[in-house]
């Protein structure tokens, strides 16, 4: 048995007990060397990849071995890694600290052609980070005349020349992490770089030139209270917010937010099985834990109800079908969210049991 990933990097003692072998940070180096090592029947506990990691070089991905029927898309690339913020509540500067690594632009070219692909799915976090790069990659994906969907902060839409490109490279579509809608709970969290002010004019930025935005909201931030949950799923349906996401804040294991949380008495579980975003596992300050729930609950069945699906999407311009399927497939998931509720005293998380907050 081996492990790797996020939560074995970040707490490696939890893990190693569990596993022949453990693998922390990136794997490019080190995998390959535990398969030789296995083969030799000389089998380390842990394996660390080397802090030179260079994306430049690397295999491309054999994306012909997955079977198509088990993937939405095998369209998946990368042409970065890594984000250059510090944000309170993200296991990425934790795991992997803030260096960025860029792949050659025309490496990341020459895998979507020898794929075939005619839409991709860029994985990296903050595509944008680099303005140069980006620049310089978005210049090489229009001659692919490919559609693409990406990730990236709310700084994009602060250039609208690099919006503008982004969309003639074949930009369809950004994730956005909004996180919250007071300004306190954006600057606590280490988002200091943007304020809630600025996100309707993002969204408008980018619905202009045609590309879509899936809006990432948390709850349970130290200064929500519970007139949050409604407040922000109107604010994503009034301003039309293509595919709005909310989570509950998670203190995840190794991130500054979790060290906090833990030192202040506020995490009252630690059933790893629990840290998924949708169950709550620590005590909000302003309001008690059934009210985090029930409010998280309560802005995904607004924010999808049909009259909300209706309005966000009267303007679509790309796809509306794929779109509008979308937003049923998060209405059904929507309809089903009690399922994350937690009964059993066994995983210490009875929600609704808790005390209030002072």
């Amino acid at each position: 048995v081996v492990l790797g990933g996020p939560h074995v990097t970040l707490v490696p003692e939890d893990a190693a007990p569990h596993a022949d072998a453990i693998v922390t940070g990136y794997a490019e180096e080190s995998w390959p060397r535990l398969l030789r090592d296995l083969a030799a029947g000389r089998l380390e506990k842990v394996y660390r990849q080397k802090s030179d990691l260079d994306l430049a070089g690397m295999p491309f991905a054999r994306r012909e071995l997955l079977p198509k029927s088990a993937y939405i898309t095998r369209n998946v690339f990368e042409a970065t890694r890594g984000c250059i913020h510090d944000c309170e509540f993200c296991v990425v500067p934790s795991a992997w600290g803030r260096t960025p690594l860029q792949k050659p632009v025309e490496e990341v070219v020459a895998d979507i052609k020898q794929w075939g692909a005619k839409d991709a799915i860029f994985i990296d976090l903050n595509l944008f980070s680099n303005r140069r790069y980006a620049q310089q990659l978005f210049e090489a994906l229009i001659p692919l005349n490919i559609t693409w969907f990406g990730l990236s902060t709310v700084l994009i839409a602060r250039n609208e020349e690099m919006v503008a490109l982004a969309a003639r490279s074949g930009c369809r579509g950004l994730l956005l992490g909004f996180e919250s809608l007071i300004e306190k709970n954006v600057d606590s969290a280490g988002k200091t770089f943007t304020s809630p002010s600025e996100y309707p004019e993002v969204v408008r930025r980018l619905h202009k030139y045609g590309i879509a935005v899936q809006g990432c909201f948390v709850f349970g931030m130290d200064d929500d209270t519970p007139d949050i949950f409604l407040k922000t799923a109107r604010f994503a349906v009034e301003n039309r917010i293509d595919l709005p996401r909310f989570a509950i804040r998670t203190p995840f294991p190794g991130t500054p937010l979790y060290r906090r949380l833990d030192a202040e008495g506020r995490i009252f579980t630690k059933n790893w099985d629990l840290y998924d975003a949708q169950h709550v596992v620590f005590q909000p300050a302003r309001m008690s834990v059934d009210q985090l729930y029930e409010g998280h609950v309560s802005a995904w069945r607004h924010a999808y109800s049909i009259p909300s699906i209706a309005r966000r999407l009267r303007d679509v311009r790309h796809r509306p079908l794929i779109m509008l399927a979308a937003n049923l497939g998060y209405r059904f998931y929507a309809g089903h969210l009690d399922r994350f509720r937690v009964h059993s005293p066994d995983l210490m998380a009875p929600v609704g049991l808790e005390k209030t907050a002072a």
